[in-house]
Parts: C-alpha cells; structure tokens; sequence
C-alpha cells in the first residue's frame, strides 16, 4: 500500500471511530509500529488528527469536521462518484455546483469537457476549474465560510438571476425523512437556492451520510431528483431513498 493510501485510510478509520491505536493500524494496514507512528505524527502536524499516546482521536467531536480532514476521507468513493456524476451532464449545460469534498471531485471530471458553463459558490471549485478554456465559471459572491463555500442573501440573490439545467450539491446529512441536512443554516439555504433554480438537482454523497441527520434542513427528498453515493451504502437505504421517489445511482 502506498504512503497516500495509507494516510486516507488512518484518516478514513479515525473519522469512523473517533480513535485509532498504533498496533490495530499496524496490523489492519500490514507495516510496522514504526511506519504507523510516522504516519500520525505526519497527520497530526498537517493538523488533520490529534496525537494520543499509543494512537491518534479525531479533531473534531460531533460537530463540523475541517474540510481539510474531509478533503482526506473516502478519496477513493469521492472520485468514482464525482466521475459518475459528470457523466449526467450534457455538453452546453448550464450547471450549479455548491462546495463539498465530494462535489469538488465532480469538478475535476468535468475539467476537460467543453462548452459548459458552471456556476459554483465554492472557492476551491472555481480556483479548480479557472483556465479550462472549454468551461465558462461564474462564481457567486457572499460571506465566506470555512467549507470555502460563499453563503447568505447576497449568493441568493445573484443566484435567483440564474437558470440551472442541473444542480449538484453535497451534504452532511442523508435520509428519507429528514431529506438533505448541513450543519450551518446560511449554508443550507444557499443550497436550497441552487436546488430550487435547477430543472434537475443531484444530490452526491458518499454512503457515509446516508441515515445520518445534521443541524440544518436544506431540503426535503421532494426538491431532488438524483443521489449519486457509492456502494458502500446498505441497500436497505437505497431502497428507501428510491421509495421516496428519488433516483439513485450507487457506483
């Protein structure tokens, strides 16, 4: 296993479980004690964990995890659903892209295409696809928040000027009841925003948000048409969604 592969999946299991132990990674992972403590050192200096004697806690507990560390979890889930994603999107499109690790991987996919326009809140999206000459980026002003994203009464109202043909926004949280949740309400709405102005919005997330409910509704299951997730998701969770009347694609 490589280096990188390494670290995403430490961070995957601290992420999952709030803590991880030297020796349990060691093993899991087939390298030393050695190699292990090298590597949490290594994350807990870039700030993405908590060193702790004989392993490492996440940095975060039950609230807004850092992009960064979010940026680091489930890369490999994140990309394939960005791809398939990308692959909804007709060529001359007019597309809304709110921030999101997984999103951002969907602006990767879509780095080569042409003649589409996007339109994202997101500071890493736009600084991701500034220069791509077959793609045409509005970005939507408004007050920053640490998920790079611009939010609030000035994003909306730019955004009401607009029409999408699609909409992909991520999300914290997943679940037929509850619909889409986040964790701050300015940003929920600002999403919302994206959705409503949209003839056709994608929900991407990988299976870790499904079943999961976070501080702010953004929007009921009525407002989305589409879920893009990864295989991870049990399928009894699939099949509620599409009970719900959503589209689902599980890659």
């Amino acid at each position: 296993m490589r280096k990188a592969e390494r670290l995403s999946s430490i961070l995957d299991q601290v992420g999952e479980r709030g803590r991880v132990d030297v020796a349990e990674l060691a093993a899991s992972l087939g390298v030393s004690g050695a190699t292990i403590r090298r590597d949490l050192q290594s994350l807990s200096r870039n700030q993405l964990l908590v060193r702790t004697h004989g392993g490492a806690t996440a940095n975060a507990s039950g609230d807004e995890v850092p992009t960064r560390v979010k940026a680091a979890l489930h890369q490999r889930e994140k990309r394939t659903i960005g791809r398939a994603a990308a692959a909804l999107i007709e060529d001359g499109a007019v597309v809304g892209m709110t921030g999101g690790t997984t999103v951002l991987e969907l602006a990767r996919a879509l780095s080569e295409r042409r003649g589409i326009t996007v339109v994202t809140n997101a500071i890493n999206i736009a600084a991701e696809l500034t220069g791509h000459a077959g793609i045409r980026l509005v970005v939507v002003g408004g007050i920053a928040r640490p998920s790079y994203e611009l939010v609030g009464p000035a994003a909306e109202a730019m955004l009401s000027n607009y029409h999408l043909d699609v909409a992909f926004i991520g999300v914290d949280g997943l679940t037929p009841e509850e619909g889409c949740t986040t964790y701050d309400e300015m940003e929920a709405q600002t999403d919302l925003a994206f959705l409503s102005r949209a003839r056709r919005s994608v929900v991407v997330a990988d299976s870790t948000k499904l079943g999961r409910v976070t501080f702010a509704r953004i929007s009921l299951l009525s407002g989305v048409t589409d879920i893009v997730t990864d295989r991870g998701a049990l399928p009894e969770q699939l099949a509620a969604l599409r009970q719900a009347g959503v589209q689902v694609t599980a890659v």
